[in-house]
């Protein structure tokens, strides 16, 4: 993954919404109780005036979405391509202008596949292409920072703790979270973490791709072109996102809660350095 130029940001709006919204409701009770809910509101992201594809979201970082989708699909590979990022809230979208035009997007736009996506995400052909030329670095992933990072995200998933109705995903150094994005979606909460490393200049080496849902096949895609090569969600993993990950040699972490995970691909990048929990002896048959 490679670095952008000192200091560039293209002009960027800062027109991030309210994530949750207060409404009544009544509960086992009959009593009504004031309570929070998640935004959910359309985003059609334009590049050039050109429309590339509609993404339905919470709104908190639509800027960071937007440019972290056109990342993740490769369609444009280095942020110096990127002029502006307007968000208009008014007409439901954010416009996406070049410095001097995108090649090939006829090509890029010619397949596309609908994925499990919560709320359908989209993976076209050219993040599949692409895939063949990504080299994840070498990782050591200690036991002892799993559970560190897994008591440190509870922290970290305000709206869900408000709301619920919202998939997290956090960018995790060592033992410390540096990024947390929520959304209605884990893809576009994926997004926007691919798109504030862009604007920030963060790079994939020694770092660690956490999120709340199930790892999918799009999720390892998206956290491959984030340059990571250590995985780990709360929730379980699909036979194609595994197959993916062995293909790319990701360390692929799932059903990782509390004191337990297992891990599906590179044990031999895990160092479990955390003394044994006490477990009830195996029966020998």
């Amino acid at each position: 993954m490679s670095h952008t130029q000192d200091n560039y940001r293209p002009e960027i709006t800062h027109a991030g919404l309210s994530p949750t919204h207060p409404v009544q409701a009544v509960d086992e009770f009959n009593d009504t109780r004031d309570v929070e809910i998640p935004g959910e509101s359309p985003l059609t992201l334009y590049v050039d005036g050109r429309e590339i594809v509609t993404l339905m979201t919470i709104g908190a970082h639509p800027e960071a979405l937007a440019l972290g989708y056109l990342r993740n699909q490769r369609f444009v590979d280095r942020l110096e391509q990127v002029k502006s990022v307007i968000v208009d809230h008014h007409t439901e979208a954010v416009h996406i202008t070049s410095r001097e035009g995108i090649e090939g997007w006829d090509e890029k736009l010619k397949k596309r596949t609908v994925t499990t996506g919560c709320g359908q995400g989209t993976v076209f052909s050219c993040t599949l292409d692409s895939l063949y030329t990504v080299h994840l670095p070498e990782i050591t992933v200690r036991q002892s920072t799993i559970y560190k990072l897994l008591e440190k995200v509870s922290g970290c998933n305000d709206i869900y703790r408000r709301a619920g109705a919202v998939h997290g995903c956090g960018l995790c150094e060592d033992t410390e979270i540096i990024l947390y994005t929520e959304d209605v979606g884990r893809h576009n909460a994926a997004d926007a973490i691919s798109g504030y490393m862009w604007l920030d200049d963060i790079r994939g080496d020694n770092k660690i791709f956490y999120t709340t849902g199930r790892l999918t096949s799009e999720i390892v895609m998206k956290t491959a072109h984030m340059g990571i090569a250590a995985l780990v969600s709360r929730s379980g993993v699909t036979h194609m996102g595994l197959e993916l990950a062995q293909e790319l040699d990701m360390t692929m972490i799932a059903r990782a809660k509390g004191r337990h995970f297992l891990v599906y691909h590179g044990a031999d990048n895990v160092l479990f350095d955390a003394p044994p929990d006490k477990r009830p002896p195996k029966m020998v048959r």
